[in-house]
């Protein structure tokens, strides 16, 4: 038996992380679901957000824990499964969000059409993978192949973050302003549109009376709304699943039910989406949709499952990816097929 599998057949402690966007793996959290569903086994569950230990927090990002499951943005997930780190999908949720190409109203851009030969901005950060930069690359490109246009019809304009990069939980965010240095470097004129999405992507927009040129979160082909967040990964490490298959899909049994509980409780979903996003009821809504409550579920749908394909395409296509792999045989579906969405009260 190897070490890994040794270490998780004797578990006594499991890890989670998510990204600070709707997810049901947040409700469960803020309603202490996975507490009660492991602590009479006397498991415990940590957040990696809240741990001091840098070197675990760093899993959040290549997914280097032993018993750690990740719910969030696909990008890391698919940049570590590149890297070389054996997990697997046990799950894919899809929440349809606000992504825009804005500008302001003096840049004379009306339409897609229109970002012919302008300026768009990319950022760059010195993280490990620079996820911010690989979506708005494909919200740019995305709305480009809408008209016909493609990468050379446009000038490109790297917008460095050259801040120290932050540690702590406080990390696991991108400073005072998600998209502060695009919304500076658009404001000082220093091009001509950028690309935001989310709640916070949004306030900017209200914030300096900006120009929505195309959401592509509204656009009725999903395959152009795929991005960091469509679809989202539920990821564990594999010696997990080898070793406990049962503490894996009751892991996933608690998040499948909080999705099916969400759909009930449109409210108070919506104040714990805003807990995690940090914000308002009406900006969660405005954002994601006023029934957001109803997209929490977690499956493994066809339409995810191609949308992950193609958006890991376009990451290797674009060097975003060390080197390619099957996404569909990532997806392990045996834990879901396990799964007892009677087994929790709470689910009705």
């Amino acid at each position: 038996m190897t070490t890994l599998a040794a270490q998780a057949t004797a578990c006594d402690a499991l890890w989670y992380t998510r990204c600070p966007v709707p997810t049901a793996l947040g409700i469960a959290v803020h309603r202490g679901w996975f507490d009660e569903e492991f602590g009479p086994d006397g498991i415990t569950l940590n957040s990696l957000q809240e741990t001091a230990d840098a070197g675990k927090r760093e899993s959040h990002f290549d997914h280097s824990l032993p018993h750690s499951f990740r719910q969030g943005g696909n990008i890391p997930a698919l940049w570590a499964r590149a890297r070389g780190a054996d997990t697997r999908v046990i799950g894919l949720s899809w929440t349809n969000e606000f992504q825009a190409i804005v500008t302001l109203p003096d840049r004379g851009i009306r339409s897609v059409r229109d970002l012919r030969g302008r300026r768009l901005g990319l950022p760059r950060h010195p993280i490990s993978i620079d996820f911010w930069r690989a979506a708005a690359l494909k919200g740019f490109l995305s709305a480009l192949e809408l008209e016909g246009l493609g990468h050379g019809d446009a000038e490109w304009v790297d917008l460095p973050d050259e801040r120290e990069r932050r540690t702590g939980p406080a990390s696991f965010a991108r400073g005072p302003h998600e998209y502060g240095i695009e919304i500076a470097a658009l404001v000082r004129g220093e091009v001509d549109a950028v690309f935001v999405k989310g709640v916070e992507g949004l306030e900017t927009v209200h914030l300096i009376d900006a120009q929505v040129v195309i959401d592509l979160g509204a656009h009725p082909d999903p395959l152009v709304r795929i991005g960091n967040g469509t679809p989202r990964t539920l990821t564990v490490d594999r010696a997990l699943i080898d070793a406990r298959p049962d503490l894996v899909s009751r892991f996933l049994s608690v998040v499948v039910g909080a999705g099916d509980w969400a759909a009930r409780h449109p409210a108070e979903t919506v104040a714990y989406i805003g807990r995690e996003t940090r914000a308002s009821d009406e900006w969660v809504r405005y954002a994601y949709g006023a029934d957001v409550h109803r997209h929490l579920e977690t499956g493994l749908a066809q339409t995810s499952i191609d949308g992950l394909v193609a958006f890991k395409d376009f990451l290797v296509e674009w060097g975003f990816l060390e080197q390619d792999f099957d996404a569909r045989a990532w997806i392990d579906p045996a834990p879901f097929t396990r799964i007892d969405r009677q087994r929790h009260a709470w689910v009705a």
